[in-house]
């Protein structure tokens, strides 16, 4: 299938699929091929077979059935046993399937200070290390905004998460840089960005505020901004993850030529 958009190839693109719930899968990847997008973002395992049949990549893996999730996950204790039990059989699917990245979080603080979150989340992310290492799987935490859209949500600033991933200490556990939600939370997004690029396996875009189109009713400059990220040597995809006001597939093909560089 020939694309319709003249990419430079310097960014590897990926689109979320949530954002584009009213389209069916099988429709947004064709769509997705046809501007040059190699990956759908969030999707589950019993869609692999279908981005699968349109030779389509999954950027990042989404596998937590409830109740685990943003708000109830690897900070707190009670949860280990169970989310080992998910990852062990997640991350052989995941493998099996040509995939590179499984997503986690951190859970919501409910009292706990960073230190605690960040010592439970490292007891209960180890065990599950080997099994990853073993696969050549990534399991990539994200950071979200706890002060609009993820009150409470533990992993809200890189250095927390670049601190678990020193404690981690493995090349498999990587940071889900979410350029909007860092926007919301601290800023300096190509500074951090070029500060910290070893430990981020993943970007997200979004336009601050409203998480819509990164267009010019948005305040960040995304060209400038992944020219940072090609400039560390990154590899991996860049997915967009904004909820389109207008026409969605219109916003898409304007968001991968922004981003584009």
């Amino acid at each position: 299938m020939e694309t319709f958009l003249n990419l430079k190839g310097n960014i590897n693109h990926s689109v979320c699929k949530w954002c584009y719930e009213d389209i069916p899968l099988d429709t947004l990847c064709v769509e997705a091929k046809k501007m040059g997008i190699k990956s759908i973002d969030l999707i589950t395992p019993d869609e692999f077979d279908i981005i699968s049949k349109y030779k389509l990549d999954c950027g990042m893996v989404y596998g937590l059935p409830a109740p685990y999730g943003i708000e109830n996950c690897f900070n707190e204790m009670e949860n280990h046993k169970a989310l080992f039990e998910i990852y062990k059989e997640l991350i052989p699917q995941v493998s099996s399937a040509g995939f590179k990245n499984v997503i986690c979080f951190s859970g919501n603080r409910n009292g706990l200070n960073d230190e605690e979150g960040l010592e439970n989340c490292a007891s209960g992310l180890l065990p599950i290390m080997s099994i990853a290492e073993k696969y050549d799987v990534n399991i990539v935490i994200e950071l979200l905004n706890s002060k609009v859209d993820h009150p409470d949500y533990q992993c809200d600033h890189t250095s927390w998460a670049v601190d678990l991933c020193k404690r981690i200490n493995s090349g498999n556990f990587k940071i889900l840089y979410d350029i909007y939600h860092m926007q919301i939370m601290e800023g300096d997004i190509i500074s951090t960005i070029r500060t910290n690029y070893p430990y981020i396996g993943h970007y997200h875009t979004g336009g601050v505020p409203g998480r819509n189109e990164i267009d010019h009713t948005q305040e960040l400059n995304y060209p400038a901004i992944m020219d940072a990220i090609v400039k560390t040597g990154y590899q991996g995809y860049v997915a967009q993850e904004f909820v389109p006001k207008n026409n969605p597939l219109e916003s898409l093909k304007q968001g991968i030529l922004i981003c584009d560089v």
